[in-house]
Parts: C-alpha cells; structure tokens; sequence
C-alpha cells in the first residue's frame, strides 16, 4: 500500500519588532504632557502587552524625561533611550549632548539623523559629507559603548526622491557603524503607501537587509498605517508607532490597529509573528481607554477594533443579521481585542435590534412577545421627548426592565438641592457648588452634602458636586459604587427658544473597565444631569446584582 504523502510543514513566520514611541513622540501630541509617574504607568502596560521596545524619551532634553529615566521601571521590553547624532566640530565622544542620551544606561539607543540634503544644508549648514560621518561616528560610539544602536533616518522619504545616493549614503554609514535598525521616518507624513513600499524595496536591493529595516511614519494624509503594512510587505522588519496614534501634527502610526492588523488579518496573520499574544491583545481595548483617561481625553468612538461604536450595529437589517451569524456585519470577534457589540436602540431600532440588545444585557424574550412592542414604543416616545438612546445604551436597558418588571426599587431620592455660589476673598473672585442629597434605602436615609472643589481648591461645578454627594453614602450599596467615576459629560440643547429641551449625557467607568453611558432630559440642565447620574448608578447596582431592601 502506497503511504499517504507527508503533510507539507507550513513556512516559518517572519518575526515583526514593534517599538512604541508613545512616550516621546506622542508626548510631542499639542496638549499633552506626560509626568513621571504616568509614564511609569504606560511603560508598565506596554511591557505587559508584549512591545519589543519602549522608547522613554530624550534624556537631558526636559526635566521630567531626566527623572523618568532615573526611576524608569524595569521591564522585559528593550527600554530606549533617544537622541540625536553628535554636533559638528566634536567628537562622539565629547558632545554632552550624546553624552546625556548615554548617561541614562538603557540598553538601546535611538538617535536620529539627517537623510535630506535639503536639511542638511539648510537646518544644520554643514557640508553633505559631514553629516555623513556625523552618523558613522555616532552609531559607532553606541556600538562601542555595548548599546543596541537605532538611527532614525529623518525626512528620508523626501530625501530619497530628491537626492536617492545621498539619502542612502546616510543609511549605510549607520548599518556599516553597527546599527541594528536603520529605520525611515516618513516626517512629514506626506509620502504615499505605494511610495513607501516601493522605496522600502529598492532600500533592500541597495544593501540594507531587511531584517534590519524599520519604519517610522507619520499621518498627514491618514495614510500612516497603511503605508507602515506597505513598508512590512516590500520587507522592513519593524514598525514604530504611538498608542491611539498620538503624536506631533496629525499624529503617527496607530498601534492599536496596527497590532490587530497584524495578529488577526491576512495575510499578516500567516505571515508574521510578534511578541504579543492573544491573551495580551485581550486588553488592547483597555490599554487605549486608560491612555485616554490619563490624557483625560474622550476615547475617539470611531477608532478602528478599540472604539466604542467599533462594532455598533445601528441599522435593523444589521442587527438582524447580526443576531444569525456575526460574521455577517463584523469582520473581527470583538472580544479577540477586548471590545464588546453594540446594538443600539434609537427610533430606527425594529425588534431585531431591540431582542439582540436585551440578549446582550442577558434578557432573553421570546419572539413576539407583547413586552417587545411595549418597550419599543417607550424608547420611541421617550426619544419624541428629546431622550437619545443611541448613545445611552445603560438608559435604554433601564427602560427595558422597567417594562419587563426587572427593575428592583434600590432606592429613593427624596429630595436633592444645589446653589452655586460667587464669593470674593483676598482680592480675587471664585465660585462655589455645594450639593445636598437625600436618599432613603428601604426603612434608612441618609443625608449627604457635597463642595465640589478639587485639591487646589478649583470649582469643580454643580454637577460634580451633586456626583459626590450622591456617591458619598448609599448605606448597603455603596462598595458597590465605590470604584465609579464620571469619564465624560456632553450636553446638547434641543428645540431651542423658550421651550427649550436639555440632553445630557454622561459616560461612567468602574475599576474593571467596564463603560456605559446614561441619559437624562429635562429644561434644567441639572435636573437632566442628576438623572443621567441616578441611571448610571440604578444601571451598576443592576448589573451587579444588588439585591433591593424587603
């Protein structure tokens, strides 16, 4: 009997290094400033998501970065320092500048270079082939010094088309030093995708292996991850990039899509291999909301995988769809990146939407139900009065067990009262919110006041005063309300004129990550804020489990 052929082994995967610059090039971010320990804190979540290397910053260039790499953590991830080739009329060895970049004692250091003529003759005013032996000279010292050395080739995809023999004239005085990366930094995000790709080859059919190629793009034209997958296929070997795609101008290479890119789509997925596994790509979503929430920014709904409305699924004929296979409407499992579907209830909502809505919140109903039609006609009636249950998903949940008969009664508020108050004192004129809230837990109440005043003594306004208040005591309840805090508040006029109708909406966060957003509408903006508020904390205590008073 003839043996069956042998099984052909699937080729070897190409290993793909990834090096977050977050904290240095997406510090350069308009608006955002790092201190010591938040750079701690996103260094730490990077080394546990599986980054190859974490780019500190530019030691002696601030303050705060000198201190970072005093105290820096340690960490699995090649920890890098970043600087800039040595200054003309000295040696490697006596430029103090340099000389900072190494006194921090990372393993790995990324200084940056000139790969543009135009640059070099009109930024630095020195001749082309000095600038040459600047970057020899300067990977040579690293090497020397037993450091793993980088050279960011600045503006070299422009330099490339003005002068290609010069640009990579530069990048070989770099790999002939020692370099272990020679990376092209697209500083101007202007370069194109196909551009990039096709320049990265003709880099590698020059001489530089593209086992030692990375590349560094910036995205003026929303082309930077795009044109870093280009850069991967025509063979560079790394990609650098920021968490949420921070960075100078209109920002760098996203991360947090180019990491799920890379692990769950063809052909990358077949193709590559990095240091990120599965169970770490889990938390992505988690590592971009915390990002945002120490830059104390809004998460951008719309970013690809990590966004909130990311696998949202407005339409009925989607959610129907959805409610068979989801493969019909989400081309990725979104809990392989820690994400969650999202079937939004609105006036265009049908029963499709709304039963694969209650099956997500764990209510199942059965088809045709007569609780169905009567939750529908709720949300559409509420909505007529200006309620928007697109963006409130804890709202409309709250909505359906009250027609369910699920809702328990945890509390009652009997009364609340806020004033804001203008005060002069010492010469200068401040304003103060203080909040009372009564709330009575079965046969106890209890009465909170709140100033909502932060460490430096700020107004913090009359709805975080009525937050604190209502959060300060509710008796059996209140571990459970301990780990809240409000991460947004939007508000929005509608109808307008003397009738006018106020929408507000307010985004909560507990410690485990979890996310949701309430709704609350009333001619007083407090009045809709306080109800916002008691949903976000009726909508926890349910999914918690709380049990209401007999």
């Amino acid at each position: 009997m003839t043996p069956a052929p042998a099984a052909t082994p699937a080729p070897a995967k190409s290993r793909l290094h990834l090096y977050d610059t977050t904290l240095r090039d997406g510090q350069q971010t308009q608006g955002v400033q790092f201190s010591v320990p938040e750079k701690a804190r996103i260094a730490a979540a990077l080394d546990v998501l599986g980054i190859d290397h974490i780019e500190g910053g530019w030691p002696g260039a601030n303050p705060t970065d000198s201190d970072f790499f005093d105290s820096r953590p340690q960490t699995r991830a090649t920890f890098t320092a970043f600087g800039m080739t040595k200054r003309s009329g000295r040696s490697a060895e006596n430029d103090d500048v340099l000389a900072a970049v190494l006194n921090a004692n990372t393993p790995a250091v990324c200084l940056v270079g000139k790969a543009h003529d135009f640059h070099v003759r009109a930024a630095l005013g020195i001749p082309l082939d000095e600038n040459v032996e600047n970057i020899r000279a300067s990977i040579a010292h690293l090497v020397a010094q037993g450091r793993e050395a980088l050279f960011d080739a600045e503006h070299f995809f422009d330099g490339y088309r003005a002068n290609p023999g010069y640009a990579l004239d530069c990048l070989h005085a770099a790999h002939d030093a020692g370099a272990r990366w020679i990376v092209l930094c697209d500083t101007n995000g202007g370069t194109l995708p196909a551009d990039i790709g096709r320049i990265t080859a003709e880099v590698i059919a020059a001489g530089i292996p593209g086992e030692r190629l990375g590349i560094h793009c910036h995205d003026d034209t929303g082309n930077a991850v795009a044109g870093s997958l280009a850069a991967v296929d025509a063979g560079a070997r790394q990609i650098q990039g920021t968490l949420n795609g921070l960075g100078e101008r209109c920002g760098n290479a996203n991360l947090t899509t180019l990491i799920p890119t890379l692990l769950l789509k063809p052909p990358y997925a077949e193709r590559y291999e990095t240091g990120i596994t599965m169970q770490a790509l889990a938390g992505l979503t988690r590592l971009s909301r915390m990002l945002d929430d120490i830059l104390n920014r809004v998460p951008l709904r719309a970013a690809p995988y990590v966004g909130a409305s990311a696998f949202a699924h407005k339409a009925g004929l989607h959610a129907s769809a959805i409610l068979k296979d989801p493969s019909t409407y989400e081309h990725v499992d979104p809990a392989l990146v820690g994400n969650d579907r999202v079937i939004p209830m609105s006036n265009q909502a049908g029963q499709s939407n709304l039963r694969a809505r209650l099956v997500a919140a764990g209510l199942a109903v059965a088809p045709g139900d007569p609780a169905l039609a009567r939750i529908l006609d709720a949300v559409k009636m509420r909505e007529d009065q200006g309620y928007a249950y697109d963006g409130a998903q804890a709202s409309f949940e709250l909505v359906a067990r009250r027609e369910l008969g699920l809702l328990p009664r945890f509390f009652e508020v009997e009364r609340y009262r806020v004033t804001v108050e203008r005060r002069h004192q010492a010469g200068r004129a401040f304003s103060l919110s203080e909040a009372v809230v009564v709330v009575r837990v079965g046969s106890q109440t209890m009465l909170s006041v709140s100033e909502s005043q932060d460490e430096s003594g700020a107004d913090r306004g009359p709805v975080n005063a009525l937050w604190t208040a209502l959060a300060k005591d509710l008796g059996p309840y209140q571990c459970l309300i301990d780990d809240m805090k409000l991460v947004d508040f939007k508000v929005r006029i509608t109808q307008g004129g003397t009738e006018a109708v106020t929408r507000v909406i307010i985004d909560s966060e507990d410690a485990a990550g979890h996310r949701w957003s309430t709704v609350g509408v009333s001619p007083n903006i407090v009045d809709a804020s306080f109800e916002a508020l008691l949903d976000a904390v009726i909508w926890k205590l349910a999914r918690d489990g709380a049990v209401a008073p007999a």
